[in-house]
């Protein structure tokens, strides 16, 4: 092409077998070659999260009186206090805050990983590492990040000292927003590729498109106004005047340099595996029966062609208790894992897991918690903490869960846990009269898988 052609572009070089196509100047564009495309950006990165975090403590600090209050006081002893008193599962929040709130918030910070990290910035979802690796590098930042919001120096345990009384002290959002929120980058990317694209093709109305790329990848919508582009921003697409598949396949081939073949995948499991994954489970023993919504993390080390030392943790929050009752389950086990057919696509798998089950129940006084906010405020005092006005009660022991399931490999980097069914049996006590020493559990997610890429 001519220098016309290539200024036109906007590029410092363009592919010959691309028709010329005028550089729309709609939003910020990351031009191959125009910046090393190796190595983390990492002023850029500090920003987007810097400013991230700082809406959603501002956010706290705005909305949450607990938050206020809990800025009152020495900061080092409140600070240590939320830090000590973490334990168990749930947090007190309710569903839709550490199951889809916190998720989009691990997403969020993904992506906002994903746009700094200048060599994997322009991964499609697709079978090749490149884009496994992409998001894996994502969802490593994402859980550093949420370890950060929930007991790093500017946390909700320090700015507020959430965490210092019940029933605010689980574990959930440390295993749900890293997990879940790789699922939902993961979902949005495939509406990305199957839903937006298809909507591009078939209009060249500017503003449905932007609509249809802010409104249904809302996670990298947020992200993109954290790193300071338009909510309808894409790294592999010149703008939204007009979307053309060969530019579009330009573009984010030209970010394969050297090019990321597939490796050939390992006989036998991968040589670690990594699931995160949703876990409904039934509760039930001596005529309870409750169910337990809620999630965990599972790690398998292969030890041989046909075995893995397992490593589960994994917690749920107990519905139907009750008005003004709340409860939890978290289980920590260990055990070795046979695997068959693991050749193929398909395989399947048994397992005999051992460790700890701790329940927890927590039972709060409305009218008590009235009372001393009405006195609080009589008498100019700090108002109450929950802790004032709520009872908790718990258990721990000794736990064995036996059980099977069945995964589909997607590529060398991913399966899906199909299904997975296990039955526990706990030796805990009963908790205010109710018995849950025993758990039917159902299993499904993804497997990340490391060494065979």
């Amino acid at each position: 092409m001519t220098g016309a052609g290539t200024a036109a572009w906007g590029f410092g070089r363009t592919p010959d077998a691309l028709p010329l196509v005028p550089f729309p100047v709609s939003q910020k564009i990351i031009a191959p070659g125009a910046e090393s495309e190796t190595g983390v950006d990492w002023k850029g990165l500090a920003d987007g999260a810097g400013k991230f975090m700082a809406i959603m403590q501002g956010y706290r600090i705005a909305m949450e009186p607990g938050t206020r209050a809990g800025l009152k006081g020495s900061f080092l002893d409140n600070y240590a206090s939320a830090i000590e008193g973490l334990h168990g599962w749930s947090d007190g929040d309710e569903f839709y805050v550490n199951y889809v709130g916190h998720p989009m918030q691990g997403a969020v910070s993904g992506y906002i990983w994903v746009h700094n990290d200048r060599r994997y910035r322009r991964a499609e979802l697709g079978r090749s590492r490149y884009y496994w690796k992409s998001r894996l590098r994502a969802a490593g930042f994402a859980w550093a990040y949420s370890e950060q919001f929930e007991i790093g120096l500017t946390s909700e345990a320090s700015i507020g000292s959430i965490q210092k009384h019940p029933p605010e002290q689980g574990f959930v959002d440390h295993v749900i927003t890293p997990s879940i929120g790789m699922a939902w980058m993961i979902g949005e990317d495939a509406v990305d590729q199957y839903v937006i694209k298809r909507i591009e093709a078939h209009t060249n109305n500017r503003m449905v498109r932007r609509l249809a790329r802010a409104g249904l990848n809302p996670a990298r919508s947020f992200a993109n106004l954290m790193t300071g582009s338009y909510p309808w921003h894409r790294e592999t697409r010149l703008g939204v005047s007009r979307y053309d598949p060969q530019v579009e396949k330009w573009l984010v081939q030209s970010a394969y340099r050297p090019p990321m073949t597939e490796t050939p995948d390992v006989s036998g499991p991968a040589p670690f595996e990594l699931t995160l994954s949703f876990q409904p489970e039934r509760l039930f023993g001596e005529g309870n029966s409750k169910l337990c919504l809620g999630g965990g993390g599972t790690a398998a080390f292969r030890v041989s062609q046909s075995w893995q030392l397992v490593t589960d943790v994994s917690g749920c929050r107990i519905l139907g208790l009750g008005t003004n009752l709340s409860g939890d389950s978290l289980t920590y086990m260990i055990g070795p894992r046979w695997v068959r057919g693991n050749a193929g696509s398909w395989s399947s798998y048994m397992q005999v897991l051992v460790g700890g089950n701790k329940l927890t129940e927590e039972l709060m006084f409305p009218e008590k918690k009235k009372l001393l906010t009405q006195l609080a405020v009589e008498s100019g005092s700090e108002p109450p903490t929950p802790m004032d006005y709520t009872e908790q009660t718990s258990t721990n022991g000794f736990a064995v869960s036996v059980g099977g399931g069945v995964q589909y490999k997607l590529n060398p980097a991913l399966a899906i846990r199909v299904a997975d069914i296990s039955y526990r049996h706990s030796w805990v006590s009963p908790m205010w009269g109710r018995d849950f020493s025993n758990g039917l559990k159902l299993t499904c997610g993804f497997i990340l898988r490391v060494g065979t890429w």
